[in-house]
């Protein structure tokens, strides 16, 4: 349990704090030197290989190793009302390996968001005044 926790731990200070001093710091449309992009370079390889490998890997290794959960150990619920309402057997690897997708789930979604976020770093929202137009759409005079 420590080395998973501690992986993720590790994985969202090291994605985290970089990522906000370089939204901070870096002006949109900057050259980037040489140096500077194997940095970002290493720094996104090594972000992704934490989470779609290190976080995911330390997650089975517990499950498997400390947790006990294997395919003949069956998951009925409490009071065992899983057995009687599922027409299927559910087992503790069925469940392992949906918490797996889960992190690989929830890294995607923060990779996606982060790319987004990075896009868009310079972008102000309008803040002109709106009229309506005749055709009931509203203008933004510039």
């Amino acid at each position: 349990m420590v080395a998973f926790v501690t992986s993720i731990i590790l994985g969202v200070l090291v994605l985290a704090l970089p990522f906000r001093w370089a939204l901070r710091r870096r002006p949109v449309g900057a050259p980037l030197t040489w140096g500077e992009a194997m940095i970002s370079a290493t720094w996104a390889f090594f972000i992704m290989f934490w989470w779609y490998g290190v976080v995911p890997h330390q997650w089975l290794t517990w499950a498997d190793n400390e947790l006990n959960w294997r395919k003949d150990k069956g998951l009925v619920g409490p009071g065992g009302f899983l057995e009687t309402i599922t027409p299927f057997d559910l087992n503790y690897l069925i469940v392992r390996d949906i918490i797996v997708v889960g992190i690989y789930g929830a890294a995607l979604v923060a990779n996606v968001v982060l790319w987004v976020v990075w896009q868009n770093r310079g972008k102000r929202k309008p803040t002109a005044e709106v009229e309506p137009s005749r055709y009931g759409r509203p203008l933004v005079k510039a």
